[in-house]
């Protein structure tokens, strides 16, 4: 008989499954979520062969430091993306931010910029932001670097590959795509492969918000766009203040259209909607 993703999961596996997660990286996989966590978990039992919710729990949630206990994260986390999205935010950095940035930086002598892109799924978000950054600041003169993290060991492999469907790079605006993006044959159908000089200013790389970060210098702006939607306000505000303590003097933090600092106690300055800057 075929059993039903509402029937093999109980109430106490499913707080057994919440609790892990919030623990370890701190997405609230609240009342609201359970058909998803119910949909996603029988599908990784069916690629594990396991038939037992309780006992895939039992080792799975006793070793977090295993493979299976990451594919587990992979399988939970939801990573909707796409090319420019928001577009907003790049319209901001394009004619607003990077101009006065790059004014500000020239008369220090400095030529060195830094973003990073908290949460960079499979890679939309910081190949946009080097294809703006390179559009922008024209000539070769300035050291970019771009920092793309995420929890997901799986997007990120994505991510590194940088090969998308003809229809994911559509939202790439055409000028842009003409120089960012190289076309490969790809099994009778186009695909679209980042340039060199794209990739060549982001590095990928694994992290758990919620845990310590492995670096200590600071950013000039700072993308962090639909993933504190998947925390409650204690974890977003410990969040947010981390965020202000990595940015540079000037800098800014950009949010998803869904999110925003209410109720959060931080020293941010509102500039518009979803973009907080630094003073």
């Amino acid at each position: 008989m075929l059993v039903t993703t509402a029937e093999f999961i109980t109430e106490r596996d499913f707080r057994r499954i919440s609790d892990a997660v919030y623990e370890y990286c701190g997405i609230n996989l609240h009342d609201g979520k359970r058909e998803l966590v119910q949909a996603r978990l029988a599908k990784r039992l069916r690629q594990t062969g396991v038939q037992n919710v309780s006992a895939y729990l039992d080792g799975v949630l006793a070793r977090p430091d295993s493979e299976e206990f990451t594919q587990l994260i992979n399988c939970l986390t939801t990573n909707l993306t796409s090319f420019f999205r928001e577009s907003a935010h790049f319209q901001f950095l394009a004619e607003k931010f990077l101009p006065e940035l790059m004014a500000r930086k020239r008369r220090a002598g400095i030529n060195r910029i830094r973003a990073w892109s908290a949460g960079c799924s499979t890679g939309e978000e910081p190949y946009s932001l080097a294809i703006q950054l390179l559009d922008s600041l024209g000539d070769g003169s300035w050291d970019v670097r771009i920092l793309a993290t995420d929890i997901s060991t799986h997007v990120l492999r994505i991510a590194e590959n940088g090969l998308y469907e003809k229809s994911r790079v559509e939202s790439v605006p055409p000028a842009l795509r003409h120089k960012s993006l190289i076309p490969e044959r790809q099994a009778g159908s186009v695909a679209y492969r980042v340039a060199p000089q794209v990739r060549s200013l982001v590095r990928f790389a694994y992290l758990n918000l919620m845990e310590s970060w492995p670096f200590n210098g600071t950013f000039d702006f700072i993308f962090c766009r639909n993933v504190m939607i998947y925390f409650d306000k204690p974890t977003q505000q410990k969040l947010v203040n981390r965020f202000w303590d990595r940015l540079e003097k000037g800098g800014v933090l950009f949010t998803g259209h869904s999110e925003s600092l209410t109720g959060i106690e931080h020293s941010f300055r509102y500039i518009q909607p979803t973009i907080y800057g630094r003073h």
